[in-house]
């Protein structure tokens, strides 16, 4: 009998394992609306016949001594569970399973780990965020779609962008200092993370504009915090907006994992006060330009050490955690995830439909403790909030959406 395939954890994977907590698990959550029902015996076909034309998603981290140096996937010729279920229909199904979304991650001991709950005419991805990003599930499930409907469910080509040479951000605001929180609003006593979706109109961009969508944005995003801060009595301080960047191809050809890289946008105090919206427009739109240009590893120098197998990972797990504490107050203010445009027609044939609206959330730990996550379908954004419960309650989360729709429509600048 062959032994089967090891990977050992990548940087990523393996500064999220050490790092677990069960109050607030690390699931990525994808919400796919479809206009018509589904069949149960299909899409449990389909989808099963995606994992394997995409073996990478079908693994379990292997067991392993005490004392080994790394943590290792261990990949399997099939899943280990029944990955697609189907929730009884109610008045409560959508939001349950949103609930389960947040609290329930699939186990890292189980293949895979990942499930897909079907309610109604609506998909529930949920992900451990230690093995599998966004992206990488929903190439799978593009592929579910092909299989399922018979329909190319090929991605569309990316939009052409005029190559610019590399240079620095101009007037960047240092960052020597630590960066603003999203200030206390009034806590839930329930442990793990809350969330809000909804959807809006795409912001007005004039042809030609130095700036794309995800620079309105990142804006919205950074007026949105400042304006929450000053409501609460909070000091000025700079905010840093992390802003992961996926360089991969979104054809079948594209690497299964967590395979973005992080870079953090800065704001200065001034910059969100009464700002000349053209200007902070084009600035952010630099700054963006200039850090996507910057080959950077995903996680920094840093944790390619701290991951180097000069200790067992028990010993490194310890320090890792302890060294994410001190740094928590440096650690950003919030993340904003822009999917962007999503690149296939998730198209499940005939009778099903085509996917009208697609919601992401990404984790909401402390420190940051807020998570902004958009993607467009359909010509409409679709905007998830997702906080921890420590922080927030949702009827802050409805005031945050409140001002990130306000503050949205005064990107939509002319010339």
């Amino acid at each position: 009998m062959t032994a089967p395939v090891r990977i050992p954890f990548p940087v990523v994977d393996e500064v999220s394992r050490h790092c677990l907590q069960e109050e607030e698990p690390e699931t990525v959550h994808i919400e796919v609306h479809l206009p018509g029902p589904v069949d149960r015996m299909r899409l449990r076909k389909a989808f099963t016949e995606a994992l394997h034309r995409h073996p990478r998603i079908l693994m379990r981290e292997a067991r392993g001594p005490w004392y080994r140096r790394r943590y290792e996937w261990e990949l399997t010729p099939e899943a280990d569970v029944e990955v697609v279920t189907f929730a009884p229909p109610g008045p409560r199904a959508l939001q349950d399973a949103r609930t389960r979304a947040l609290t329930e991650a699939p186990p890292l001991s189980v293949s895979p780990p990942i499930r897909l709950e079907v309610v109604d005419s609506v998909l529930f991805l949920t992900i451990n965020h230690t093995a599998l990003d966004g992206p990488a599930c929903l190439r799978v499930l593009a592929t579910a779609a092909e299989l399922y409907g018979g329909r190319d469910n090929a991605p569309a080509a990316p939009p052409v962008r005029p190559t610019e040479p590399r240079q620095d951000p101009p007037d960047t605001p240092t960052t020597w200092s630590p960066p603003a929180r999203v200030a206390r609003g009034t806590p839930d006593p329930s442990p793990g993370n809350g969330m809000l979706v909804t959807e809006l109109p795409l912001p007005h961009r004039p042809k030609g504009s130095p700036y794309t969508v995800n620079d309105q944005l990142m804006v919205t995003t950074a007026l949105t915090i400042a304006h929450w801060n000053r409501e609460h009595g909070t000091r000025p301080r700079p905010l840093r907006i992390t802003m992961p960047v996926d360089d991969r191809p979104r054809d079948t050809t594209m690497p299964i994992g967590n395979g973005t890289r992080l870079v953090e946008v800065p704001f200065a105090p001034s910059e969100l006060n009464h700002p000349d919206m053209s200007a902070l427009l084009r600035r952010t739109a630099e700054r963006t330009r200039a850090l996507k240009a910057l080959p950077r590893p995903q996680l920094g120098h840093g944790a390619a050490l701290l991951t180097a197998p000069w200790a067992p990972v028990a010993a490194r797990a310890a320090l890792t955690r302890t060294l994410r504490r001190a740094a928590a107050p440096w650690t950003s203010t919030t993340l904003l995830s822009n999917i962007g445009r999503i690149p296939y027609p998730l198209d499940f044939g005939e009778e099903t439909g085509r996917a009208h609206a697609v919601w992401f959330s990404a984790p909401a730990r402390m420190p940051r403790g807020l998570t902004v996550t958009t993607a467009s379908t359909a010509g409409r954004l679709h905007l998830a909030l997702r906080w921890s419960r420590a922080l927030l309650s949702h009827g802050d989360g409805a005031h945050l959406r409140d001002l990130f729709e306000h503050y949205l429509h005064t990107t939509e600048v002319t010339p």
